[in-house]
């Protein structure tokens, strides 16, 4: 036996087959491990991925949110425009009937002014007629002088249509005064002359101006009853009676007076006119 046969080698033994393979099985499972624990790791790192790919269908519901908050901005910009379309018509109609009303007021002035300028021309020619008036006065109270002529030279008794004529004047007496009127109940100046003469038959124009040249121009100094009497000038008179004899005559005058009797002084006639 050597002298070294019971002696521990100082060389580290050998490792066996097995135990190799033990170990590397070991190793293999641990980097097994750790390869899932890093594919594991790398899943979760690649989590934020899969959200960026959610990212398109966010966008879109975003534009679609766009696309509706656009069409109602736009539908509020057409209401308003629409509003604003209305509160202009309604200004612009408001300022038509402001201008209308102003219109309205200053014609109506016109005719006011002019109505007060005819009144006021008649009453001139009226008080033009004033001297002639004190003559007619005076030849009414006296008859015919030695310088002058009674206006009743001609016949003061009616006879046949024109009796007819100053009857029916006569008869209406008290009867009040309405511009228009024809009677029965009330009459203007030419409505009751046109009404009188209906009565034997004779049709005459209804406005004083016509009726001023309905017949034959007479002097008011050969004045019949019957004879219808006018003031202004023929054709465009302003008011018309009926002469009923004796220096009187008959007329709807005014709405103070109405149907009433007066001698040809109270108010002098330019000229008649005969129809009968």
């Amino acid at each position: 036996m050597s002298h070294t046969a019971h002696i521990r080698s100082h060389r580290k033994p050998r490792r066996s087959a097995s135990s190799l393979a033990m170990r590397a099985g070991v190793a293999g499972g641990v980097l097994s491990t750790l390869a899932v624990a890093g594919a594991a790791g790398s899943a979760n790192a690649a989590e934020p991925v899969t959200q960026t790919l959610e990212l398109p269908t966010l966008t879109a519901d975003l534009a679609t949110q766009a696309a509706q908050s656009a069409d109602a901005t736009q539908q509020a910009a057409a209401n308003y425009q629409l509003q604003a379309e209305r509160d202009a018509a309604a200004t612009k109609a408001a300022k038509q009937a402001k201008a209308d009303l102003a219109d309205a007021k200053q014609k109506a002035a016109e005719a006011k002014k002019k109505a007060e300028e005819t009144a006021r021309k008649a009453a001139a020619e009226r008080a033009s007629r004033s001297t002639t008036r004190i003559a007619l006065t005076a030849d009414d109270t006296s008859g015919s002088t030695g310088t002058g002529t009674s206006t009743s030279t001609g016949s003061s008794t009616a006879t046949g249509s024109a009796a007819a004529v100053v009857s029916f004047v006569k008869s209406q007496l008290g009867k009040a005064y309405v511009s228009g009127a024809t009677g029965p109940s009330a009459y203007d100046c030419s409505g009751l002359v046109q009404t009188a003469f209906k009565q034997v038959g004779v049709s005459l124009p209804r406005v004083s101006q016509d009726q001023s040249t309905a017949g034959t121009q007479v002097s008011l100094s050969d004045l019949q009853p019957g004879d219808i009497l006018y003031w202004g000038s023929a054709g465009s008179a302003y008011h018309v009676a009926v002469y009923v004899g004796d220096g009187m005559f008959v007329g709807a005058q005014n709405p103070s007076s109405g149907v009433s009797e007066h001698p040809l002084s109270y108010d002098q006639p330019t000229g008649a006119v005969r129809v009968l």
